[in-house]
């Protein structure tokens, strides 16, 4: 009673998926292996269904850009104004924003690119080494983590690191350990810095998200790969979803991809020379009460590569008992909280559990 009536053909259907995501998996040489191999067609689990294709012909293409944030001058008190202004607007609208003049050398950002490069085109032997789906290990390299929830898998592998007091610098890849600790150290500040200023735009202390909610308490650093694909029309490097977190702080070299959903248009966000592209997250919409927005974004695959990215999740102590709700200061009788309490640990398991094309977001959480 109850149970989904499969027919025979669907039956089979679904076991020979299943049997070529598991033959995938197991070379543990992700996407970028089947590109190595010169294949010039995709592989099924890699193509979208019908509707979804069908689908694109209905988004309009826009020229719009995402705002861009010069943060030069932050110690002033007059510039800081304004740009705390430039946040709100933009994290009350689009959910994103470009920052530019942030203090993380270009050196930095360069180094960390080339790192993620370097990681992904040794030796497979190597990259073996850290092949896992056990999210509880802090260094991860895997391709797609809901590849065995999601209807399609998307066209990009994954160095996932988890950056806290726990972690040992060996732990990290050869490859990319200083680069990646050297990148931490400046993005750590840079996502201080920006979750002072969103609390000033929300109209609380500077320090609230910060210290009293510990939004900024660890993060976690997962660089993207995406080989060119022969075949991108069919396929996606990122299935469109929102964050889980409270922020994103996403390096990208100058392999373009990303796309925001806006006013049902999708926007590409153009890589700019040493810039930075911030998003909203979940948890950030749902303790300002619904004031900033977390968007619904996507990568699109391409010809050319590879595109190489690297987002910083700002996540809260992930490792603790916490729970997350609106601020109080935020809600009043005329302004009720639109969102329940949600236990930190839990949220974010529910998510990883999720394939990204099924996931709901905050609509679970909704009142």
């Amino acid at each position: 009673m109850g149970e989904i009536d499969l027919s025979a053909d669907d039956a089979h259907q679904l076991f020979d998926r299943m049997q070529m995501l598991k033959a995938f998996d197991e070379t543990e040489a992700g996407v970028k292996g089947l590109t190595d191999s010169g294949l010039l067609k995709i592989p099924t689990i890699f193509v979208r269904p019908p509707d979804e294709l069908a689908e694109e012909s209905t988004y309009q293409r826009t020229q719009i850009q995402v705002p861009v944030i010069d943060l030069s001058e932050i110690k002033n008190s007059d510039r800081r104004k304004t740009i705390v202004e430039e946040v709100r607007i933009a994290a009350e609208t689009w959910g994103f924003f470009q920052v530019v003049n942030h203090g993380i050398p270009r050196t930095v950002l360069d180094g960390m690119i080339d790192g993620i490069r370097e990681f992904n085109e040794q030796k497979i032997e190597e990259k073996k080494k850290y092949y896992t789906r056990d999210i509880k290990r802090m260094v991860r390299y895997h391709s797609n983590f809901d590849l065995f929830s999601s209807k399609t898998a998307n066209w990009r592998d994954t160095l996932s690191i988890s950056i806290s007091d726990q972690i040992h610098p060996h732990e990290l890849p050869a490859s990319c350990r200083e680069s990646t600790l050297e990148y931490s150290k400046h993005v750590s500040i840079l996502g201080n810095t920006l979750l002072e200023l969103l609390s000033e735009a929300l109209g609380l202390k500077p320090d609230h998200l910060n210290k009293i909610l510990e939004c900024s308490k660890g993060h976690r650093i997962s660089s993207h790969y995406y080989p060119p694909c022969p075949e991108p029309e069919l396929t996606l490097g990122t299935t469109q979803h929102s964050d889980p977190g409270f922020l994103t702080i996403l390096l990208q070299n100058e392999i373009g991809g990303l796309q925001v959903l806006y006013q049902d248009q999708w926007v590409d966000i153009e890589p700019s020379l040493g810039g930075l592209v911030v998003n909203i997250a979940d948890l950030l919409q749902l303790v300002s009460n619904g004031k900033f927005v977390s968007n619904k974004h996507r990568v699109v695959a391409n010809r050319i590569g590879p595109r190489i990215s690297v987002a910083s999740f700002f996540s809260g102590p992930v490792r603790e008992v916490k729970v997350y709700g609106p601020i109080k200061e935020l809600i009043s009788d005329e302004n009720p909280a639109k969102y329940r309490d949600v236990i930190l640990s839990d949220y974010l398991l529910k998510f990883l559990n999720t394939g990204l094309d099924e996931n709901l977001g905050l609509d679970y959480y909704k009142l």
